[in-house]
């Protein structure tokens, strides 16, 4: 979830309580054969797998209108289910409570997203697409960002204390995340989604009030209980307080939301099944309400089994300004083939019928490989970047495929400049300088002899157009916006010029 602001303790803010927490620890290691294991009083559902009707085809053309009413009479968990988006619910109701043809008013489901960076990554994808199926199917999803919680840092799945962020830092995260989920979520209506601040209600809770209020229906026991919780305390490291309390502050966001938003459902990824359940259960027991349910869906996982996240080497961000449109298409265009038909089912709108027709297709002679990839990024693209981006990575493609009949201009050629080697000489040096004598300036091939035999192979390429003779020189025309230069010695070899 997202940031917060400094506070004083009691009569101020909770969210001062960290400091005052810093001051202790959690004493004495628990010996992990004393720790309770009550958590029977959260109602837990495992989901079966069982056939479902065919569903009808999900075009890129996602506001058309008869594409919307056959969604809308569809039960959206069946269709989770279906593509293997639920890990468990907290309640079979759930499932009836979503079906709006038997008259059920529509759900409004929220997904917490903490500011720990300025973008959000692929491992927070699935949320966004668990929120979005809800939203083409009648519902209507809310993002919560954390800009309280943030501040504490949920310890699930993790195996050290987040570090501290400072307040400058949290409200960029914020502003990053935010614009990142109205660009994606905008994409199926402009009114049909829901972005809120967790630190607009937090932020005039006092300490002594939430222990009264909340704090008092919270059983250590069954709070000790929690996955997450258990993890940590057997580490070497431990939990402290701080960390501790966390699933209390998001079951009391879900107790708000409920009480003051009339949203009923809370999705998250499998390891927030702890925080999930806290917060129903305080829904049960300080409204006496029955109607709040929690869900959950797998992690998605690399090939090896290690989730996607932002502290892992070579995360996928989603925000162009940390990765562009082109390595995020780059990235799903080379998936093994092991893993794509499993992303287009679970990161994808397309129908389930054509996928699988897509995974039979990569089994028969003469299927051209990474078709599947390609369709699995190109939607992926569009779904997070928009049409535009997704004519960008496309253009940056090719762009790396000399001879290929596309105009280049500068922005395309640095879209590739991190994933190329790159120089950068003045323009007087390049102007009028013999194509011999750049292919070796730059550095893109080793000796003058070496570029006339390419030269004579036909691999030498200026941005992209093949060049026939040595005696072609660099005239005020070649340099692409009067910026760089696209070198190709055959396919692989290439150096963008970057001309000053």
């Amino acid at each position: 979830m997202t940031a917060i602001v400094t506070v004083p303790i009691a009569s101020t803010s909770l969210l001062a309580y960290r400091r005052c927490l810093s001051l202790f620890s959690l004493a004495p290691r628990i010996p992990t054969n004393t720790i309770s294991t009550n958590a029977s009083n959260f109602l837990f559902s495992p989901l079966k797998r069982r056939p479902l009707q065919t569903q009808a085809s999900l075009s890129r053309e996602l506001t058309a209108t008869t594409t919307k009413d056959r969604q809308i009479t569809r039960n959206v968990v069946e269709i989770l289910e279906q593509r293997g988006l639920i890990e468990s619910i907290t309640s079979e109701n759930l499932r009836s409570a979503c079906s709006l043809k038997d008259s059920h008013p529509p759900l409004k489901v929220y997904c917490g997203f903490d500011p720990t960076a300025e973008s959000l990554h692929l491992g927070n994808l699935i949320g966004i697409i668990v929120l979005s199926w809800f939203q083409k199917c009648g519902h209507k999803p809310v993002a919560v960002l954390g800009g309280a919680t943030g501040r504490v840092g949920d310890p699930s799945g993790k195996s050290s204390e987040r570090p501290d962020l400072d307040d400058v830092t949290l409200e960029k995260n914020i502003k990053g995340i935010k614009s990142i989920l109205n660009n994606i979520l905008s994409r199926f209506g402009d009114d049909k989604f829901v972005i809120l601040n967790n630190y607009d209600w937090w932020k005039d809770v006092s300490f002594l009030e939430f222990l009264k209020n909340v704090g008092k229906y919270a059983r250590v026991g069954v709070m000790m209980s929690k996955e997450s919780v258990k993890k940590r305390l057997e580490s070497e490291q431990g939990m402290s307080f701080t960390e501790f309390s966390y699933q209390l502050l998001q079951g009391y966001d879900f107790l708000h939301l409920y009480k003051n938003e009339g949203i009923s459902v809370q999705i998250g990824g499998s390891d927030q099944w702890g925080n999930i359940t806290a917060g129903t259960e305080l829904i049960r027991k300080i409204l006496a309400a029955e109607g709040a349910y929690g869900l959950t869906f797998p992690l998605l996982l690399k090939s090896d089994g290690t989730k996607f996240g932002k502290s892992e080497e070579g995360a996928i961000w989603l925000s162009p300004a940390l990765q562009s449109p082109y390595k995020f298409y780059q990235y799903f265009f080379t998936v093994p083939d092991s893993d794509v038909v499993r992303f287009l089912r679970i990161l994808t709108f397309l129908e389930i019928e054509e996928i699988e027709e897509i995974g039979r297709e990569m089994k028969r002679p003469g299927y051209v490989p990474n078709s599947a990839q390609r369709r699995l990024a190109e939607e992926l693209t569009s779904f997070v970047h928009g049409e535009e981006g997704l004519k960008e990575a496309i253009k940056a493609t090719e762009a790396l495929r000399p001879g290929f009949d596309t105009k280049l201009d500068w922005k395309t050629i640095e879209g590739i400049a991190e994933d190329v080697p790159s120089c950068s000489l003045a323009y007087d040096e390049v102007l009028n300088l013999s194509i011999v004598d750049i292919s070796v300036l730059s550095g893109l091939l080793e000796s003058k002899s070496a570029v006339r035999r390419m030269l004579k192979q036909g691999g030498l390429y200026l941005n992209n157009s093949r060049i026939d003779s040595e005696s072609k020189k660099i005239e005020a025309h070649d340099i692409v916006d009067g910026k760089v230069l696209l070198l190709s010695a055959g396919k692989k070899n290439k150096m963008v010029v970057r001309v000053s």
